[in-house]
């Protein structure tokens, strides 16, 4: 029985556990002159013997997925020839890699070691034997765990009591794993860091003004150092997400404004579902629109004009994610707009104020910590964007101010570093994580300005 079979398996025994521990509850309410005469509902006599059936069982589950392909390897290593297990560690790993392979079926071909045949035909067997193992174990736990529940339902047991204290605990744990989970991403890409700039001094990452980061594999190839200068990689990404936002934000906004405070309930209906389908189309089909159709058009027109458009342009790309970031703007400032006390509005009519008076005065200030709320999201929309970039703006680093050249962001260098034949702990692979790391630190520090504009007017308005 394979893990994922056993894992349905559990969700159904779990299932029936719950079926059975309510219908347990409602035999004892009737027993006891009435359901009123029990501490809770019977569904929560339900939940918690579904919970005593699916916790213990699927700690033990993921317990021992976590240690059983590293305990088969150590035994099925064991017992390999000595000329195998006397390898050094990376070729180890690679008959290891192999037989694994075996197991799985990768390898076919017929010129195969009988000692690694062997061994991948314990392997098996040894898995085998662990799955059967782990199913009767874990539907044991299962069972056991839903019959001493139901054996212990009265009308005295606080069912409810006992299951909200499940689920209080299982949020703590998810906040805390999400917490643990932040920190180890920031102290992974920190260590990378730390390790590019012992070869990339700080200074030179920071100021320079000329990324080429292209690094010989062999000693004796021509370019064996590059520049590491992410001025113009910042300045791509910053141009770009500024011509986006110049799009989305007066765009997004006004038609938030509209829909919430002029348009009819009918129309509202239609155009808002039909503003947020924008946000479902993958990003590749922006791309492919850039490429095809908004680029051809801005070189076109530009030279109509005389202007020197590149074939793939900043202008190019900070269009078309502006357009695609349009429903982040637009669905979160309506629902903030909406959200705005109608008493602040009737106060403002109440005093004189007309309809346009009493958005720009009091509606949209009051809104405004939502809104930048929602500026934020569609600015670190911008900032993380590849594909687009990619197809419609190149990959040139190149330190310009001018829309209508080519250009290239943080995103587009971390996924072409970390693409290639290139060591991974050649600066050239570390300097991906140095982009990284510093994208957070101006991604926190923008984030740190929108906590301080919402507190101030939440003070004010609240």
């Amino acid at each position: 029985m394979t893990p994922t079979t056993l894992f349905f398996l559990l969700c159904g025994l779990s299932a029936a556990a719950y079926v059975l521990g309510r219908k347990r509850a409602f035999a004892v309410g009737a027993a006891s002159g009435g359901l009123k005469r029990l501490h809770s509902r019977p569904g929560y006599y339900g939940l918690l013997a579904a919970l005593w059936c699916a916790i213990p069982a699927l700690i033990v589950f993921s317990a021992w997925q976590a240690f059983d392909t590293t305990l088969i390897t150590g035994l099925v290593v064991r017992d390999l020839p000595e000329t195998i297990r006397s390898l050094p560690e990376s070729q180890l790993g690679l008959a290891i890699n192999d037989i694994r392979n075996l197991v799985a079926g990768n390898i076919v071909s017929g010129d195969i070691d009988p000692a690694m045949r062997q061994a991948a035909d314990r392997y098996r067997g040894l898995q085998a034997t662990s799955h059967a193992a782990l199913a009767v174990i874990v539907l044991s736990i299962g069972a056991a765990g839903a019959f001493w529940v139901r054996q212990r339902i009265s009308a005295q047991l606080r069912a409810r009591n006992q299951v909200e204290t499940v689920i209080n605990w299982g949020l703590i744990l998810c906040s805390t794993l999400a917490i643990f989970v932040t920190i180890g991403i920031v102290f992974s890409v920190l260590y990378e860091s730390i390790r590019f700039f012992k070869a990339v001094p700080v200074t030179e990452f920071l100021f320079g003004l000329k990324w080429s980061p292209q690094m010989a594999i062999r000693a004796d190839q021509v370019g064996s150092s590059g520049t590491f200068g992410a001025v113009p990689v910042f300045a791509g990404t910053a141009l770009i997400s500024a011509i986006a936002m110049l799009v989305a934000v007066p765009i997004g906004l006004m038609s938030a404004i509209y829909l919430s405070e002029y348009a009819g309930r009918r129309f509202r209906n239609v155009a808002k579902p039909l503003i947020e389908i924008l946000a479902g189309i993958p990003t590749v089909v922006y791309g492919y629109f850039a490429v095809l159709t908004v680029a051809p058009f801005i070189r076109d027109n530009g030279a109509l004009v005389g202007l020197d458009v590149s074939s793939e342009s900043a202008l190019a790309a900070g269009l078309v994610m502006g357009v695609m970031i349009i429903p982040f703007v637009s669905s979160l400032s309506d629902d903030v707009i909406n959200a705005v006390p109608q008493s602040l509005r009737d106060g403002a009519y109440g005093l004189g104020a007309t309809k346009s008076e009493t958005i720009r005065h009091v509606v949209i200030p009051a809104a405004l910590p939502g809104i930048v709320g929602g500026v934020l999201l569609a600015v670190s929309r911008a900032i993380g964007e590849t594909m687009i970039v990619v197809m419609a703006a190149g990959l040139a680093a190149n330190l310009t101010a001018n829309p209508l050249q080519a250009v290239t962001t943080v995103t587009v260098q971390i996924v072409t570093l970390l693409v290639g034949d290139q060591e991974f702990d050649s600066p050239k692979t570390l300097a991906a994580f140095a982009l990284g790391l510093l994208l957070f630190v101006v991604t926190l520090i923008l984030n740190l300005i929108a906590l301080y504009v919402v507190r101030k007017y939440r003070e004010q308005y609240e």
